[in-house]
């Protein structure tokens, strides 16, 4: 059996929000298995799902910049919230997205371009910043938003969609497609580029809940196939509900306004990133004594 360490415990709980007992019993039950753990919690009805970004943990500012036929959604990283409201650091954070959408939103070629401003800006401001990272979308029409803004152009979410079409008639949808991304967050596009370990784990995870206990195979068929369709209107954008018109998915409304959606990314400020350990990590090694 693997060894539950403390810092097992801590990147489960911080993955799922779970309570650190409950963290420790599934790491055993699952031989230290970070992901099945996750699943076993919610297997268990601990944890309603296993969240991605776990507790957020980083600031900074997250921008979106954009030219004809392709936008960019750039974040960059600082160590406190107040920096995030320097205005040095607003113009680096400006710098750096006009300087990804200048390299097509090569990562390593834009940071090799802005690192000595990055580091001029360390010197002055005082606080470690870092250049994160950068998603690009290109399409014939892009639309951008940004939620919880500190100043205009800059906030906590990021959003770039593109969308093919008639630029008119997408222009009456666009912005809120971005705004709804922003609102529910999809993982994937299209079905088709759902990963298919990401399925069959739902699978699991929906048969060993206990819901189709004792139901005949037919039955379980039916059962499995409405919770995976149900998971793709979670996940999916083009099959998620309208978040202004649920009658109808996005990829529908799109269809409606002759579109074809041709990509997005959406960004949350700190999204991943593991706080300091502090006091918790403690906490946690007193438990496994």
């Amino acid at each position: 059996m693997a060894e539950v360490t403390a810092k097992l415990i801590q990147e489960l709980r911080e993955m799922t929000s779970a309570g650190m007992l409950d963290c420790k019993k599934a790491l055993i039950e699952n031989n230290g298995n970070v992901q099945e753990s996750a699943d076993w919690l919610r297997q268990k009805g601990i944890v309603k799902a296993a969240s991605k970004a776990g507790r957020v943990a980083a600031s900074g500012l997250v921008t979106v910049v954009k030219c004809d036929g392709m936008g960019c959604v750039v974040e960059v990283n600082a160590e406190t919230d107040f920096v995030a409201k320097n205005e040095k650091f607003q113009k680096l954070v400006s710098d750096v997205a006009n300087k990804a959408l200048e390299m097509a939103g090569d990562f390593q070629t834009t940071f090799d371009a802005v690192k000595d401003d990055v580091a001029a800006t360390v010197s002055t401001i005082g606080e470690n910043l870092n250049f994160r990272r950068v998603a690009k979308v290109t399409g014939d029409n892009i639309y951008t938003y940004i939620h919880n803004a500190l100043v205009p152009g800059m906030g906590q979410i990021g959003v770039a969609v593109a969308i093919n079409g008639d630029k008119e008639k997408i222009n009456e949808i666009g912005q809120k497609i971005a705004m709804h991304i922003a609102a529910n967050k999809p993982e994937f596009m299209t079905i088709a580029d759902v990963d298919t370990k990401a399925v069959e784990r739902e699978k699991k995870v929906f048969i060993e809940s206990g819901a189709t206990a004792g139901k005949p195979e037919n039955v379980i068929e039916k059962m499995v196939a409405g919770r995976i369709q149900k998971y793709y209107a979670e996940s999916v954008l083009e099959e998620q509900p309208f978040v202004m018109d649920p009658s109808k998915t996005v990829k529908q409304v799109i269809a409606d306004h002759g579109g074809i959606l041709s990509g997005f990314a959406y960004y949350l400020l700190g999204e991943g990133i593991e706080k300091r350990e502090d006091n918790l990590a403690d906490e946690v090694a007193k438990m496994l004594k």
